[in-house]
């Protein structure tokens, strides 16, 4: 296993008292010791793993979970095939209580499979499970999931919302990087990739150091940090996040939201349009395009000489200049 440069800053804190502005601008990881220790599922994981389960199958509704599951050989990582052309896991719909039966069989068992259900929406599985086990500050506002399995190991990946995730049982390794680690990370796919996200293509138990050379310039920049059930991590938007479960039964709770209103776009469509239109273009056009995305896009400028009633688009993105704008990129895209 890798080293990570630095350990990930800590603080003592209420899952009641959310997080401060000063954190969210920030943007910077941060570790909550004991933030979820009441929670009644994090009591229950402390009695043992099989109260947990069947704490977890009282509010379970019987819909199918989505399991991933993989060869022993592997050593948890769920990933591409050595090609790139599949993965290495197959993937099922399966009753719960049938994958908590596999999770308990599998325990003190080198040999056995990775099993692991990942990015379930609680509200759509275990309803009413929220009322006891919930981050009320972002109640109405985020996406509540749970993620459970025995030892995984997820690829380092970014997510666009701000995420907030808890440990209920196991311990887990979280390794971050920052957003401008992008290079250095060698991001696979974009359009095909085993979870959704693109992931880096570093195996961190084994770099590859000679076909992934500039991934030492990673570790220098990365954070890491061991959680125990109880715990909780903040992960800022577009932070890169290597994830380990490295017990054998292991649950987390995770949040993602968003610091804008609904109305505003999604940043990744943007990107994808971007390949569509500006990726190929002569290298002096693709110049001058980013210095039209500087003026307009990232720079601080409010386009004072413009009349308010006349700015149009390049006034504040309220709800009627969001739905004017996806107008003007759906006409421009029916072509």
């Amino acid at each position: 296993m890798i080293k990570a440069a630095s350990a990930i800053s800590e603080r003592q804190a209420s899952a009641l008292d959310g997080l401060s502005e000063d954190v969210l601008s920030s943007a910077t990881p941060l570790v909550l010791r004991n933030y979820i220790q009441h929670w009644p599922l994090v009591e229950k994981a402390r009695q043992s793993d099989l109260v947990l389960r069947e704490y977890l199958l009282s509010y379970y509704n019987g819909r199918p979970v989505h399991l991933m599951k993989a060869d022993a050989a592997f050593k948890g990582r769920l990933f591409y095939n050595e090609d790139l052309s599949g993965f290495n896991f197959t993937r099922s719909n399966q009753a719960l209580d049938n994958v908590f039966a596999d999770l308990a069989a599998s325990q003190n068992d080198a040999t056995s499979p990775t099993f692991y259900v990942g990015s379930t929406a609680i509200d759509s599985v275990f309803p009413s499970l929220r009322k006891g086990n919930d981050l009320a500050f972002l109640a109405g506002k985020a996406l509540a999931s749970i993620w459970m399995g025995n030892q995984t190991r997820i690829a380092a990946h970014y997510d666009a919302p701000d995420n907030i995730a808890c440990v209920v049982a196991g311990q887990r390794r979280f390794t971050l990087f920052p957003p401008e680690q992008i290079a250095n990370l060698y991001i696979g796919p974009i359009d095909f990739t085993p979870a959704g996200q693109p992931a880096s293509l570093v195996d961190f138990h084994a770099p590859d150091y000679a076909k992934y050379p500039n991934f030492k310039h990673a570790i220098e920049a990365s954070q890491s940090a061991v959680l125990e059930p109880g715990d909780a991590i903040y992960i800022p938007a577009n932070w890169w996040h290597h994830v380990e479960g490295l017990s054998d039964f292991n649950v987390l709770v995770n949040y993602w939201w968003r610091q804008v209103e609904n109305h505003i776009g999604v940043p990744n469509d943007a990107l994808l349009h971007a390949i569509l239109a500006l990726r190929e273009l002569p290298e002096s056009q693709r110049d001058a395009w980013r210095s039209i995305f500087e003026h307009y896009i990232f720079s601080a400028a409010e386009h004072s000489y413009i009349p308010e009633h006349a700015k149009g688009v390049l006034g504040e993105v309220t709800n009627t200049n969001a739905r004017k704008l996806r107008a003007m990129l759906a006409n421009k895209l029916n072509r």
